[in-house]
């Protein structure tokens, strides 16, 4: 009797075992449970033993399913997030005026310039040196280009008179002269009374550059100054796009200098900038 009960907890144990293995579970649980006291002990055992093992095939299916879900839901974050921070980026670098532009226009702008900025000037007048000035021939004008309102960045230069273009490109040019005179006595055949009392006046834009030997006209302005008052202010704008290459010379001229007017820098100036 004691040998058929030894044989038959044997083999308890031995079905035991490998049900605990075919589960995942050690040796030693399996034992341990079926160790326990009382006849109902073993069948209570098993029964545990294989509503475990049915379980979890539903919980590894489970995890399978949601393990690809977690993993999308964390890169569209992360892509979310490096979206987010590339879009800022870009509004850092881009001008505030385009700030608010729709994305797709936003990604065709071109990137920052490497030197900072664009060529640009802004020349104000100043009292002109004396010269003798020739009947009928231009006079060309000095400026300063450091204090008040003036200035000259990314390259752009101001020498001897001239406002040089430091890389090729498509600039607006502009300049503004402001003149005073005596009013003039149109048609009077009394030409010494005229000597002071021009009929008109006259302002250009020059270019001068190495590829043609004689300066050419950009702009040019004229007004007559037939008043009838003493004494008469004229201002006189100019302002276009051209296309400029690197080493070209810029300069403005007038029909007089003694009728221009410096006596404030917003009244007279002159600038280019790339556009």
């Amino acid at each position: 009797m004691g040998g058929s009960l030894a044989r038959k907890t044997q083999m308890q144990l031995q079905l035991s075992k490998s049900m605990a293995e075919e589960l995942g579970l050690g040796f030693e649980e399996s034992a341990s449970v079926d160790m326990l006291p009382g006849g109902g002990g073993s069948s209570g055992s098993r029964a545990g033993l294989e509503a475990r093992s049915h379980r979890r095939p539903w919980t590894l299916t489970c995890c399978l399913l949601l393990l690809p879900i977690l993993t999308g839901l964390t890169i569209y974050l992360l892509v979310g997030q490096l979206w987010a921070q590339g879009e800022d980026c870009i509004l850092d670098q881009i001008p505030k005026e385009k700030a608010f532009l729709p994305l797709h226009q936003r990604a065709y702008m071109p990137p920052p310039r490497a030197d900072g900025g664009k060529p640009r000037a802004h020349l104000t007048v100043i009292k002109q040196p004396p010269t003798h000035h020739l009947k009928d021939q231009l006079q060309a004008m000095h400026w300063e280009h450091e204090l008040g309102l003036a200035f000259t960045k990314n390259r752009m230069n101001y020498t001897n008179k001239f406002l040089v273009v430091p890389e090729s490109g498509d600039y607006f040019i502009y300049t503004q002269i402001s003149f005073r005179g005596t009013s003039s006595e149109c048609g009077n055949i009394d030409q010494r009374k005229q000597q002071n009392k021009p009929d008109s006046i006259i302002v250009v834009i020059t270019k001068v550059t190495d590829r043609y030997p004689e300066p050419s006209q950009l702009l040019m302005g004229t007004k007559s100054v037939c008043e009838i008052s003493s004494t008469w202010f004229q201002p006189l704008y100019l302002g276009a796009m051209f296309s400029l290459q690197e080493g070209d010379k810029l300069m403005v001229n007038v029909s007089d200098l003694s009728l221009v007017d410096y006596t404030r820098e917003d009244k007279t100036f002159f600038g280019a900038f790339l556009l």
